[in-house]
């Protein structure tokens, strides 16, 4: 039976060396996956822009234009409505906070997509990689560490200094308070990574036992369809579990920036 963690293995599909070996495009799984959700999100982007869906009519001597929208717009802006709803919740209805909006949106798009193509057979999850939630985590960790330091300059010592703190219980809870910021990214990265990765081992055994058992000939057919149900069942969790974690990234996302703009 093949391990459960092969399914994360890094494999070069196009070996790609020019200029005797210096230089190596080779092309990989993962990289084939990357581009996958690139141009899907293009073509998306495409077929929900509204230019080929209006129609103009003339009334009282003015054109009014229509917009009707396609499913897949309607799909898109369901979408943006929820993170424009998060984003308010978290940063508040400003034009400061608003702008945050096309960045939350990309992150969450990207984590969803590349959550949702994981779940398909023969495919690669690249979120299910450490090294791909990390660069993320950090990625929002650093950036929300330089935006508070550019609003608040070295009043950025306020998110270590609990509010109403003594002076001798001050030293005491900086060195706590530092560490806990630094294990945000790490948290953050880390959360996705697991629940990507355990959730996938877990459905690779399920669908190794429900192979073994249809292998076999001297037990009940009933019992063959015991193992493919809980594998229906599995995939409808995991498809679950890629909408929350997509989700949860946003929101912890928008409560760092939280953080760096209003010092909680």
């Amino acid at each position: 039976m093949i391990s459960p963690i092969e399914q994360f293995e890094v494999v070069p599909l196009i070996n790609l060396e020019i200029f005797e070996s210096r230089l190596d495009i080779t092309i990989t799984n993962f990289v084939l996956t990357n581009f996958v959700i690139l141009i899907f999100i293009m073509l998306l982007t495409h077929y929900t822009a509204p230019n080929s869906n209006q129609m103009t009519e003339r009334s009282n001597q003015e054109n009014i234009v229509f917009f009707i929208p396609n499913r897949w717009q309607l799909f898109i802006e369901y979408l943006i409505i929820i993170i424009s709803q998060l984003v308010t919740d978290n940063l508040g209805n400003n034009s400061e906070a608003q702008k945050f909006l096309p960045f939350v949106f990309s992150l969450f798009s990207i984590i969803l997509f590349n959550n949702l193509l994981g779940l398909l057979p023969y495919s690669f999850t690249v979120t299910s990689h450490l090294v791909i939630t990390f660069l993320l985590s950090f990625s929002v960790f650093i950036g929300t560490t330089i935006i508070c330091f550019q609003k608040h300059r070295y009043k950025i010592i306020q998110l270590f200094v609990p509010v109403n703190t003594s002076f001798f219980l001050t030293f005491l809870l900086v060195p706590i308070e530092f560490i806990s910021y630094l294990s945000k990214p790490i948290s953050l990265g880390v959360r996705l990574f697991i629940n990507l990765m355990a959730g996938h081992c877990l459905l690779k055994v399920i669908v190794g036992f429900s192979w073994v058992m249809l292998s076999l000939e001297d037990i009940l057919p009933i019992f063959h369809l015991l193992p493919l149900i809980i594998l229906v069942l599995l995939v409808a969790l995991e498809l679950g579990v890629a909408l929350i974690q997509a989700y949860v990234f946003t929101v912890l996302t928008c409560i760092y920036l939280s953080d760096s703009i209003n010092l909680h």
